[in-house]
């Protein structure tokens, strides 16, 4: 009993709807999500690494690489949206963030700092709240809020600049906000009072210039948050020599709108790098603009993603949107990713690209399914995968170089496929009729069809002499050799949903919407075997190698064993359904896959309660999954469109061995004219290249004898004029000579005029320089003269500061005397007055209760008396009630004093608290005093040095007058 090990190998797809969803690692690796992960592409070598999501997650909204290439960030949504960060060198997870501040289930975009130790993200809806992390201490700096609740606009992009990592960009549906952090807060700066529009996207050109795109077509560039310029892109025409400015004055820009009134396409992603930036310009289009000598931007190239042979309509392919644009470190390369799943590139130093004329992107590595993958199958004979697709395609991949081998593009909606063991045929189930096809070296043909209209199911017998396809809940099986309908299994009362061969062939195992899993003999086409569970819909079965159990899995978040038409064992799933299920061909792995993408290795024979190990793998529900042959791989495709290809092996790591003797076929189908049109293009081409050689032979004889005759003119000339040169040079030699003997002549006599010249100097300085010295020593006595006096008058000035701080000193200290004084005396007054109020208190509560007492005492006693003559009594009771209304009243007024009395008590407590206030001032106004006192002494201090430097200078301005 073990649980079999799966390791991610090679992905098939993209996912869009990522922010940012492909960066550049280093030169040779691109990153992008696929699936539930993060793929680290290298290009050479066509290989990939794989950075899992979270579990629980429902799938990455955004994505960033750091400028220092180590670090992505990888934003994933959820009940709680966080932000993971991972190393790209060690693919290890660094920090996992997330923030109370945030209402939004995802981020939209995130951006790191210039210098990668920052991490700003936007929130989602509702509140659209912008995060400013130090992402290694996992500590948000500030957030604010970036749209107008009212309106509630959508964000799409922020960035930093990438010369500052305290500003902020952000662009949105009406919305362009500047912001700057300081201080623990994120300010907006240099607000905008143009006519909001719909900005898609921006780019940092500079320190402080940003282009802005807009849905209409439109670029903006902000210079230090202020609309500099502005140029509507549709009403562009390239001129030959492609030098056209980008950037038009706004006082010309009505002119533009008023030429065009039809609403352009959309701008929607731009990139900046050091010579200029590029940006997508409507369906397949990415204009690139480079920095001209004067800082003004010229159009350098047009650039296209090419069309697709491969498809129905070659021109669609240039109808896909551009989502993302990314340049290499070395800003030779560019990269794009698209909406509909396909990545291209295009190396940026081409040198069609400074023609002037339209280049075209190339496919990264291979195209990709842009929509659902309905349909999966293997072969035997080749390391071959195919799949179909709602986006009406047939890709055929080989699962060991990682490869796309095959693919076309039909006019109908592919739903499921089914692959010939050799390798050589497809069956494949369109919305109007299931088609038999062959494989060709460079082409998928049909040779046959059925009227079998939206088959959902198909599948080749694992001999390959029938197949079975699914109409309805009618399962047909086929010969492949005369294509006759040779059996019908009816007794499915809904849709089949999966069909399975035994590896013999000798039965078929299916399961359908109606809760029934059946067995057939494939002889006689009766059924051997049931299980029906009418409340589960069943979506996926498989078989064991020896045909005696079955696995099944539902809607009902369950694993079943069946054998001999009864449930052996059910293993819960947990929370999550099962969609697919499959069996290795040794019968030692099982695997499951879920509703939520990931991949169950199940652990094997199935124990209740069921243990697995859980894989990251798609982001959307597993359809199907195949085992090839020889248990090496597992493959596995998505409603996300991906295709995953898995290395799986059993828990000590060993995998079934292939036998190396038989390998995989490497033998193609072509079709006879094919190959004759080959041959014949083949010896025409030979023909046309023998004559090119012999023409070009000619003209290389040609080119030669002209370049030796060239050549001898040339020497010829060059001869000529070295003699002459040499001439020229020996007269030039003499010219020299005669002028050295004149220069030293001259020189000598100047030399000795300036030594006499130089004693002459001498001898008048040193007299000079006497006389200044004496000068210099009576000012020196002046000097020391003037300090001393300054030094006494100092000391005087700060005897009398000393003096008048002692006096002021004394004088606040008795008021501060004084004040305590009277502030004991007022608590005294207080405790006094409290004495009193209680004492007062006291006396009236006794008084009140020796009265009550007493006409109590008394009411009863006459109570008893007028029980013995009631009649009398009954009007003496009314006087009574009186008195005691009267009494009553009484109390109540002893009352309302001693209320009087508790507002006086608050009275003098607040008069307390303000004498406390005064006291508290009063030493505020010392301090106060003593800050004067300071300043004015460091006034003194300063008065008397400016004073000692306007002595000194008029010392030196005498000294040098004399």
């Amino acid at each position: 009993m073990s649980i079999a090990i799966a390791q991610a190998r090679h992905i098939f797809g993209l996912r869009s709807g990522v922010s940012g969803n492909i960066a550049y690692h280093d030169e040779q690796t691109v990153v992008y999500p696929s699936g539930a992960n993060c793929i680290l592409y290298n290009i050479d070598q066509k290989a990939q690494k794989f950075i899992p999501g979270s579990e629980k997650s429902e799938g990455m909204t955004a994505m960033a690489v750091s400028p220092n290439r180590r670090y992505v960030a990888i934003a994933e949504k959820g009940e709680k949206a966080t932000i993971t960060i991972f190393d790209l060198h060690s693919l290890r997870k660094r920090k996992i963030l997330s923030s109370p501040e945030v209402q939004s289930e995802e981020y939209v975009s995130l951006a790191f700092s210039p210098d990668s130790k920052y991490l700003v993200a936007q929130g989602g809806r509702p509140d659209w709240t912008l995060l400013y992390w130090t992402w290694e201490k996992s500590k948000v700096m500030a957030s604010t809020k970036t749209t107008n609740p009212q309106t509630n606009a959508p964000i799409y992009q922020v960035t930093f600049n990438p010369q500052d990592n305290t500003q902020l960009c952000v662009v949105g549906n009406g919305i362009f906000k500047l912001f700057r952090y300081s201080e623990g807060n994120l300010k907006q700066f240099a607000f905008q009072k143009m006519e909001p529009q719909n900005y898609l996207c921006q780019a940092w050109v500079s320190d402080e210039r940003v282009v802005v795109g807009t849905d209409n077509g439109r670029l903006l560039l902000f210079e230090a948050g202020e609309l500099k310029h502005e140029f509507n892109t549709a009403a562009q025409k390239d001129d030959k020599n492609n030098s056209m400015s980008l950037f038009r004055s706004i006082a010309s820009i009505n002119e533009v709108e008023g030429a065009h009134s039809t609403k352009p396409p959309q701008i929607t992603t731009i990139v900046a790098y050091s010579k200029g930036f590029a940006y997508s310009y409507g369906p397949g289009i990415v204009h690139l603009y480079e920095k001209s000598d004067s800082k003004e931007f010229f159009k350098k190239a047009e650039i296209r993603i090419p069309q697709d042979p491969n498809t129905t309509d070659p021109s669609l392919s240039e109808q896909q949107n551009i989502t993302c644009l990314s340049v290499s470190p070395s800003e030779e390369n560019l990269i794009c990713s698209t909406d509909v799943n396909q990545l291209y590139t295009i190396t940026l130093s081409s040198a069609d690209l400074g023609k002037g004329d339209q280049a075209h992107f190339e496919v990264l590595s291979q195209t990709f399914h842009s929509s659902q993958v309905t349909g999966l199958d293997l072969c035997i004979r080749k390391p071959l995968v195919a799949t179909c697709s709602l986006d009406r395609s047939i890709r055929i991949w080989n699962f060991e170089s990682c490869h796309l081998e095959l693919y076309k593009e039909f006019a109908e909606e592919a739903y499921s496929i089914a692959l010939h063991p050799s390798g050589l045929y497809i069956l494949v189930g369109f919305s109007d009729k299931l088609r038999l096809m062959n494989l060709l070296i460079d082409d998928i043909r049909t040779f046959k069809e059925f009227t079998i209209r939206g088959c959902r199911e198909c599948s080749f017998s694992k001999g390959g002499h029938y197949f079975a396809a699914v109409h309805g809940n009618i399962i047909q099986i086929y010969s492949t050799t005369s294509y006759e309908n040779v059996l019908n299994l009816k007794g499915h009362n809904g849709k089949v949903r999966a069909v399975v061969w035994s590896a013999d062939d000798s039965k078929i195992v299916s399961c359908g919407m109606d809760g029934a899993v059946y067995e057939w003999d494939t002889a006689s086409g009766k059924r051997i075997g049931e299980s029906v569970l009418k409340s589960c819909s069943y979506t996926s079965v498989d078989i064991t190698p020896d045909g005696k159990t079955t696995f099944a899995v539902g809607s009902d978040k369950s694993l079943k064993e069946v054998a001999d038409s009864q449930v052996l064992r059910n293993v819960s799933s947990g929370d999550l359904t099962l969609s697919a299920v499959a069996m290795s061909h040794s019968g030692r792995m099982l695997f499951a896959g879920t509703k939520l993408g990931t991949l169950r290795s199940m652990k094997y024979p199935l124990t209740v309660p069921g243990e697995w190990t859980e894989y990251q793998g798609h982001s959307n529900a597993i359809i199907k999954m195949k085992i090839t042959y020889d248990d090496q791989y597992l493959v596995t495709i998505s409603e996300d469109g991906s295709v995953l290809i898995w290395k799986i092996q059993d828990k000590e790591g060993r995998g079934l061995k292939r036998d190396k003797e038989i390998g995989y076929a490497e033998e193609i189908l072509i079709t006879k004219s094919d190959l004759e049109e080959k041959n014949s293009m083949m010896a025409e081409l030979k023909t046309r290249v023998d004559e090119l050689k012999m023409e070009n032979e000619y003209q290389l004889r040609l080119k030669d004898m002209n370049y030796n005759e060239k050549i001898k003119e040339l020497t010829e000339k060059f001869i000529q004029e070295m003699e002459s040169l040499k001439t020229k040079n020996q007269v030039l030699k003499t010219e020299k000579d005669k002028e050295e003997s004149k220069h030293d002549e001259e020189l000598s006599e100047l030399m000795e005029k300036h030594a006499k010249d130089l004693q002459e100097l001498e001898s008048t300085n040193n007299q000079k320089l006497m006389l200044e010295y004496e000068k210099f020593q009576e000012l020196q006595a002046k000097s020391q003269k003037m300090q001393e006096d300054y030094e006494r008058q100092l000391q005087e000035m700060e005897e009398n500061r000393e003096r008048a701080l002692e006096e002021l000193t004394e004088y606040y200290e008795t008021k501060l005397q004084e004040m305590t004084t009277k502030l004991e005396q007022s608590h005294d007054e207080a405790r006094h007055q409290h004495r009193e109020y209680e004492e007062t208190k006291r006396q009236i509560e006794e008084d009140a209760d020796r009265e009550i007492l007493d006409i109590k005492n008394k009411y009863e006693r006459r109570l008893r008396e007028e029980k013995e003559t009631n009649q009398k009594l009954k009007g003496e009771t009314g006087i009574m009630r009186k008195k005691f209304t009267s009494l009553q009243k009484e109390i109540d007024d002893h009352k309302d004093e001693i209320k009087k009395y508790q507002v006086e008590t608050t009275k003098l407590n607040n008069i307390i608290r303000n004498l406390e206030k005064d006291i508290t001032g009063l030493k505020k106004e010392i301090q106060e005093r003593d800050e004067t006192i300071q300043d004015k002494v460091r006034t003194i201090c300063y008065l008397w040095i400016q004073q000692w430097n306007c002595y000194m200078y008029l010392c030196r301005r005498n000294a040098s007058t004399i």
